[in-house]
């Protein structure tokens, strides 16, 4: 089944209906925080990641004092959210060129977002959506899953679906969207037995059972 115009208008009023008013998982207060939290975030729960950060940032939530703390200690800290070496490594080499070339600020343009190591365009949109409030929409595994169980927007790589879910969804909603997505996919729709009997877009889903 193809896209549908009509029946995207409808899964989308649906899921706003549902999920409006949804707000990340992920505890911040910063959107340096934030940044940090999203990198620490890949492969690992956001609930993991919330009981990781509040160590974490009560010594250390600035570009600088990340720096400050080592690799050795920086990788303790966040361990418990796996694939700590790699993740230590992009949050000092981002931390490194936002005090080098930033001023130590978060730059709030996704083009100089998405130049910080460790940063793809997943995470860069999810901060120019949440810390910033410009339209974004950020294609996490659940946004994947759900975009084309729907048939919202069909695609094979998360560029051809956040693509596709910008041309599906009014530009106004991208950033609402993402979250009516992230929880219908933790919700109802999950990856291995999706809850097709209980959700509420199953009379216009392609993908229902």
């Amino acid at each position: 089944m193809t896209y549908d115009s009509a029946r995207s208008a409808e899964q989308l009023r649906i899921l706003e209906a549902t999920y409006g008013g949804a707000r990340p998982e992920l505890k911040f207060g910063s959107p340096f925080e934030l940044l940090i939290a999203v990198i620490l975030s890949a492969q690992c729960t956001d609930r993991q990641v919330n009981l990781v950060t509040p160590k974490l940032f009560s010594e250390a939530n600035t570009p600088a004092a990340i720096l400050g703390l080592g690799r050795e200690r920086l990788e303790e800290l966040i361990r418990p959210c796996g694939f700590y070496r790699s993740k230590a490594k992009h949050i000092l080499g981002a931390c490194r060129k936002l005090v080098d070339e930033f001023n130590g600020e978060v730059p709030s343009a996704f083009e100089e977002l998405i130049k910080l190591p460790g940063v793809g365009r997943k995470t860069a949109n999810v901060v120019t959506s949440v810390a910033f409030a410009a339209p974004a929409i950020a294609v996490d595994t659940h946004v994947f899953r759900i975009a084309n169980r729907l048939k919202l927007a069909a695609g094979s790589t998360p560029l051809e679906v956040e693509l596709g879910l910008q041309r599906a969804i009014p530009k106004e909603k991208w950033s609402e969207a993402h979250h009516w997505l992230i929880w219908h996919g933790r919700k109802l729709c999950r990856a291995r037995k999706p809850l097709c009997n209980e959700c509420p877009l199953a009379k216009v889903c392609p993908s229902a059972i």
